[in-house]
This record gives structure tokens, sequence and C-alpha cells, in this order.
């Protein structure tokens, strides 16, 4: 359920209106501790899964949305997706914890206007919002120099990782068979047959030269464990 902060007209004049979409309550209120000091910005609501960040965001028309990309329910860039397609201006800010390397440049390319890493001090949070409710893109220095060198040449630069040459869709089966899921689990989860986990598999193979499941199954595992250090 959203919960959402109605103040008079006249506190909201001036201020970007934030939605918080994160399914951790301490790091939303944390957030929204922070906004709290700041004279124009101001949290309209928050909430914890991509289906109610959707709802909140067709609802509240807030300025911009922080998006995390691990919810319960769907991946964020897929929330991402959604909003874009239909239509709505919100400027969407991704807070994640992912590895910009490897997400930043995607979430980009779907309709967000900024990446930013959970490490990152509260303070760049608030730099961060201010400058995506602006118009302006908020994004690392190594990945906003990716994103000029590809736009000046015209062409995608040459891969860093095996991983670059996954879809969204790839990446993400991807990195839920290096959190233990089964294909069955994985299929439920994002709304597929077991049958196309399995086509998603086989492309997943080819594209990183692995040999069988099991050796897919390991290096999605070693993957993962990579990331959490």
């Amino acid at each position: 359920m959203v919960k959402a902060q109605r103040k008079g007209a006249r506190l909201l004049r001036n201020k970007a209106r934030v939605l918080i979409v994160d399914d951790h309550p301490v790091v939303r209120l944390g957030i929204r501790q922070r906004l709290a000091l700041e004279p124009d910005l101001e949290v309209c609501g928050e909430v914890a899964t991509a289906a109610e960040g959707l709802g909140a965001v067709e609802a509240l028309h807030p300025d911009v949305a922080l998006v995390d990309l691990a919810l319960d329910d769907r991946n964020g860039l897929e929330l991402i997706k959604d909003i874009v397609f239909r239509g709505i201006k919100t400027a969407i800010l991704v807070v994640s914890s992912h590895d910009e390397s490897v997400y930043a440049e995607r979430c980009v390319r779907a309709g967000a206007r900024g990446y930013l890493n959970k490490s990152q001090a509260m303070d760049s949070v608030v730099e961060a919002i201010r400058c995506v409710a602006s118009g302006r893109l908020y994004l690392s220095e190594a990945i906003s120099s990716r994103l000029q060198r590809r736009d000046r040449s015209g062409r995608a630069e040459p891969v860093d990782s095996p991983l670059d040459r996954l879809s969204d869709r790839e990446l993400q089966v991807y990195e839920m068979l290096g959190r233990g899921h089964t294909v069955t689990q994985i299929a439920e989860k994002l709304f597929l047959s077991p049958k196309t986990i399995e086509t998603y598999r086989a492309h997943l193979k080819e594209k990183l030269n692995l040999r069988n499941s099991n050796e897919l199954t390991h290096h999605a595992i070693q993957w993962v464990l990579q990331r959490a250090r």
C-alpha cells in the first residue's frame, strides 16, 4: 500500500516530490529522514514492490522515483520499462547495490535518468535527486565516459565482460540461477513457462561459452558471490 504524505498545496509548490521504491524498510526510513531536512525535497510516498511502485507513480505523479533493482516481486529494471512505456514523465533514479558496470547503462537505456550505488553517502543521494529532477543525467564518471565514447563513435564499444553480451532478461535469469533458484522457481517469478527459461539457459551457455547446465549454475553462483563481497 502506498504510504502517501499529502501536505497542503502551499508546501508542494516549490518542492520536488520523491517516491521511494525499495523493499528494505530501513533504507526507506533513512532516505525519508534525510530528505525531510531538505527544503526543496519531499517524500510523497514509499512502496516495497514493483507493482506498488507502478501504481504509486500513476497515482501520485512524483517528480522523481528512487528505484532499487532488487525488489520482491519483479526486477526494478522491468519497473523502469513499465513507467517509460506508459509515458509517465517521472524522472527515475536507480539507487541499488548492483554493480554499476553491469547495470547502469542498461538502466539508462531503459529510461532511467541516473544510477547511484547504495554505498554512496546520503548527501550523494540528495545531489542525484536534484540532478535528475532538473532534467540532467546523474552517472559516475566512468559510465558517463563510456556513454560519451559510444555516442561519438556511433557504435558500441568492445565488451568488457561476456555479461555485456546478455540481454536484460538473460542477465536476470543468470542472476537468479546464481541465487539458487530452480528453473520452475524462475519461471513462476518471471511469469514465464519453464520451457522459456530453458531457452534462456541455452542462450546463456552459448554466450558465456559454458558446456552444460551444471557449469552455468556454478558460474552464476560464483558471480553472485563475488558481487556480494
